[in-house]
């Protein structure tokens, strides 16, 4: 895979202009507009502040949610695989340049806005040994008559520099109309993002072309120029916080005219705020999570409401990760083998100190987990004689027969000495 890089170096050093326009619309002659007449790609779209909030919001949730590699035993038990060099990749460096949050935020964030997620998988005797994300607009993939799948890979031209197996490349992909190319939000959410920027654009232009005041003063037969500058100096004891609401005195048939928001200005603002819900639709994204306060029923508890943002809104890409983990990186030897990977969804789950403390209480107190696994959860160390589980005397099993067993026995009495012989 030498030559494909080099070749894409070349393509760098080639181009001497900005490529921060260039994408795949560009490249292949599909300039979508919005209904607005604003023409509407990845690199528009990311000027629009709630798209690049929505697009983080997700991103920055999966990247934050620590990931590893376990091997499965056949009873369910995981046990952490650190010496795997798949273990490395996704925990912590999958290249030389990128830590793993750095690289699963940013394929996140292509596959979010983009058809796709895309990464060159360099491997050494069938295993990954490292993972470099390439550009969504430098790689398409293709289905050919047999359903095999094969990407397309291009230079910064356009012009196509090989064509990989599936083996190759790392395919993140967001909810998919075709099977094997996620949707282009961007293109697909166009006509809500090109309102949102067209909005933008005229209050922008308003507030640099447009004058408006608090209010005017008409007098019937005009002023000469010495009536003006007194007219001015007068105005100044009516000026500032500290003269608000005094009362002012015209003369010669002045009149002042208030002026305030019209009811056309105010319908702009809403509709600006209306596109915030509109764009967080497309990506499934809370609009409180982008910091946008709507006035809808809310949950009962902020607990309740993170609760449901991790599962409707990362969730789903939780599962896709996990999935193209196993399919992409996981070797059909290491999955014989039990090798898994998954998300540690705890890391996101941070309650305040007196639930925390009550929940491992609990968790203690039932031994479902012991007191050295209860500081783990602390991030604190072992410590000696904390390892085995509590068991509360009043608890029982039933065998398979149905008799009660505790599970403490009770303590033995002492055998009843006997009474000495007269």
């Amino acid at each position: 895979m030498r030559s494909l890089f080099g070749s894409l170096a070349e393509g760098l050093e080639r181009k001497s202009t900005d490529i921060s326009a260039l994408t795949w619309s560009k490249l292949f002659g599909d300039d979508a507009r919005a209904k607005s007449g604003v023409s509407v790609n990845i690199d528009s779209a990311l000027r629009v502040s709630v798209v690049l909030a929505c697009a983080r919001v997700i991103a920055e949730g999966v990247a934050q949610t620590p990931i590893k590699a376990y091997i499965e035993t056949d009873d369910g038990d995981k046990t952490v695989a650190r010496n795997l060099p798949l273990y490395g990749l996704l925990h912590d460096q999958p290249n030389e340049w990128m830590t793993a949050y750095e690289f699963i935020e940013t394929l996140t964030l292509h596959a979010v806005l983009a058809k796709g997620g895309y990464a060159f998988i360099n491997r050494i005797k069938g295993e990954p040994r490292e993972i470099i994300p390439l550009m969504p607009h430098q790689v398409k993939a293709v289905q050919s008559a047999d359903y095999t799948l094969g990407y397309e890979v291009f230079d910064l031209h356009g012009k196509t520099l090989e064509t990989l197996a599936p083996s190759s490349i790392l395919h993140l992909r967001g909810p998919s109309w075709n099977g094997y190319c996620g949707l282009d939000i961007v293109q697909e959410a166009r006509d809500a993002i090109g309102l949102a920027i067209a909005t933008e654009e005229t209050h922008a232009r308003f507030h640099a072309n447009g004058a408006q005041g608090g209010g005017l003063i008409s007098f019937k037969n005009g002023l000469k120029d010495d009536q003006i500058k007194r007219l001015k100096e007068g105005m100044k004891e009516f000026t500032g916080l500290a003269n608000k609401f005094r009362t002012m005195i015209l003369d010669d048939s002045a009149k002042f005219v208030p002026m305030s928001m019209s009811g056309v200005d105010s319908q702009h603002l809403e509709t600006r705020r209306m596109q915030i819900e509109e764009i967080c639709r497309f990506t499934r994204v809370f609009p409180l999570m982008v910091m946008h306060s709507d006035k809808t029923a809310t949950f009962a508890s902020a607990e309740q409401f993170f609760n449901a943002h991790n599962i409707h809104t990362l969730g789903p890409w939780f599962a896709r990760w996990k999935g193209i983990i196993r399919r992409d990186l996981i070797t059909p030897a290491q999955r014989n083998a039990g090798v898994v990977a998954d998300f540690v969804i705890e890391a996101l789950l941070h309650a305040d100190i007196a639930a925390k403390g009550q929940f491992l209480r609990e968790m203690t107190g039932a031994g479902i987990m012991d007191r050295n696994e209860a500081r783990q959860k602390l991030n604190l160390n072992k410590r000696t004689g904390l390892s085995d589980p509590l068991v509360p005397q009043n608890m029982a099993t039933v065998d398979e027969e149905g008799n009660v067993v505790p599970v403490s026995a009770p303590p033995s009495k002492p055998a009843a000495s006997e009474e000495p012989e007269e």
